[in-house]
């Protein structure tokens, strides 16, 4: 009997989730220190005019750094309502002459702007664009020091519901009603805790935040950076304000058109692809516990992950590793090429029943540190993700897409037999509609695409510079989630000549690793 606790939607994570921190103050508290931004003064409609004139007043915060706090309406829709929501900010100003303020979003959704910047404007950024732009990081809603989302108070429910073993056997009733219950637990907390806000997370009413962010801070155009999930921001930016776009690069992008079970068919094929080729490497690599033979490898994995389930490694701290725990692990591991060597030491250490390496990259992927959940990142991802994508419920397209899952994913792939029974309980339902972004109008727009990534696959980039009007696709040969300042510089200056001067490349360059 294999016992699974419930899979939950693939995360689009950001290649590089960092933490740290400058708390700001609310508004109220800013009023009257540091310079202040001067909005455009364009024409807006009356009922938002409060918030497009607001002036936000920035404060030192550390490193260099200043943050400040925006207010923007709770609901776009009805901005007179009276609710609002914080969006923290932080910026480090150009250091040379100034274009204007480049947004860098990190991704997730949940990833948190304001650490990413706050902490890590070298890595966000090459050091030309730090001296063109002042560099902004923001929380969209919904995440980290904005206005956030809220679910579970103590880390020992988290811990529960992220890596409690369910006690009846798989697709019985006992087990759907035990995953159902969970799920509803969840969702439960998440709206006592979050309150309204919970309804309002959604991606296109970031796109209208950004739109905001961009007037406080005095720009007529929006020059964007966004990675991965960004590029979901960014791309619905430039179909929502195409006259508005000024420079924007997309890197590790999205495919705006396709529904959540076509997206995990292809991460998962994308993560079964990068686990096939750290195989392939494995033994050049030093230490690496697998034969020469990828297939066999291969096997060998989906042998410990059957055994993981049937008989869970258990910690100190009462949780326990089992399949569902080692994916995530994996696949935290198979972002970036230049992590691959966690797997190698997580499968060593298996094979002598330890879990450490496998728990610290769980616990990576979750924000979990010390017995502490740092952040709010899988929160806000599932807020955010059960609002931007609709539900699917027929019991047999989740069958047909589980035995197309087992197909491209044969190595980890362990699918729940009810679907995503968490967003199929949530108390917010997706209202929206899926489709292609054209921006017709925009200026060029740069998509860059890496050949082998595993989170955003390259298919993904491909279509989406071919559906926008002004779409330029950069290629990256090469593995890992996203390219810029990654270390290729063939990527490195095809985007910063264009961040720096708006020129676009007159057919794609193919960077080759």
């Amino acid at each position: 009997m294999t016992r699974r606790r419930l899979s939950l939607v693939s995360v689009l994570v950001a290649s590089a989730l960092l933490l740290g921190g400058c708390t700001p103050g609310l508004l109220s508290d800013l009023l009257g220190q540091g310079e202040q931004s001067t909005p455009t003064g364009e024409q807006v409609d009356a009922a938002l005019a409060e918030y497009y004139e607001q002036r936000v007043t920035w404060s030192d915060c550390g490193g260099g750094a200043q943050c400040a706090t925006a207010i923007a309406p709770l609901d776009w829709n009805n901005p007179g309502d009276g609710d609002d929501v914080e969006l923290a900010l932080v910026r480090h100003r150009a250091t040379g002459d100034r274009i204007g303020s480049l947004f860098v979003n990190p991704g997730g959704p949940g990833a948190s702007g304001f650490d990413f910047i706050r902490e890590s404007v070298d890595f966000a950024v090459g050091e030309a664009l730090r001296e063109a732009y002042d560099v902004v990081g923001w929380d969209p809603r919904g995440v980290g020091r904005s206005s956030a989302v809220s679910c579970f108070d103590d880390a020992a429910d988290m811990d529960a519901f992220l890596f409690g073993i369910p006690e009846n056997e798989v697709g019985s009733d006992a087990w759907v009603a035990e995953v159902t219950a969970s799920s509803q637990a969840f969702a439960a907390a998440c709206a006592e805790n979050t309150g309204p806000l919970l309804g309002f997370v959604d991606t296109d009413s970031t796109v209208r935040d950004l739109d905001l962010l961009r007037a406080v801070l005095g720009d007529e155009q929006l020059h964007y950076l966004g990675y991965s999930y960004g590029t979901e921001i960014g791309a619905r930016y430039a179909d929502r304000f195409p006259e508005r776009v000024g420079r924007l690069v997309l890197d590790g992008a999205t495919d705006p058109r396709l529904g959540v079970l076509d997206v995990v068919i292809a991460q998962q094929a994308g993560f079964e692809q990068a686990l096939r080729a750290y195989l392939a490497e494995c033994p050049a690599l030093g230490g690496c516990p697998f034969p020469a033979d990828v297939d066999a490898a291969a096997a060998q994995i989906r042998e410990l992950v059957d055994r993981l389930d049937e008989a869970p490694l258990p910690a100190a701290d009462g949780r326990f590793f089992d399949g569902s725990v080692m994916s995530t692990a994996i696949a935290t591991a198979l972002y970036d090429e230049g992590t691959w060597s966690f797997l190698s030491q997580l499968f060593s250490e298996l094979r002598v029943g330890d879990p450490s390496t496998g728990f610290f990259l769980a616990d990576f992927y979750y924000g979990r540190e010390n017995g502490e959940y740092i952040d709010n990142s899988f929160e806000a991802f599932v807020a955010i993700n059960c609002l931007d994508y609709p539900v699917e419920t027929d019991p047999a397209v989740i069958a047909a897409h589980n035995e197309r899952l087992l197909e491209v994913a044969p190595t980890t792939a362990s699918p729940s037999p009810v679907g995503d029974v968490l967003c199929a309980n949530w108390p917010h339902q997706f209202s929206g509609e899926l489709g292609p972004v054209t921006a017709d109008g925009a200026a060029p727009i740069l998509v860059v695409g890496t050949t082998g990534d595993p989170a955003t696959p390259y298919e993904w980039a491909v279509a989406l510079a071919e559906q926008l009007s002004s779409g330029v696709l950069v290629t990256y040969v090469g593995e890992g989630h996203i390219a810029y300042d990654e270390g290729d510089p063939c990527v490195d200056e095809v985007i910063e000549s264009y961040l720096l001067t708006g020129a676009v490349p007159s057919a794609d360059p193919q960077c080759n690793a």
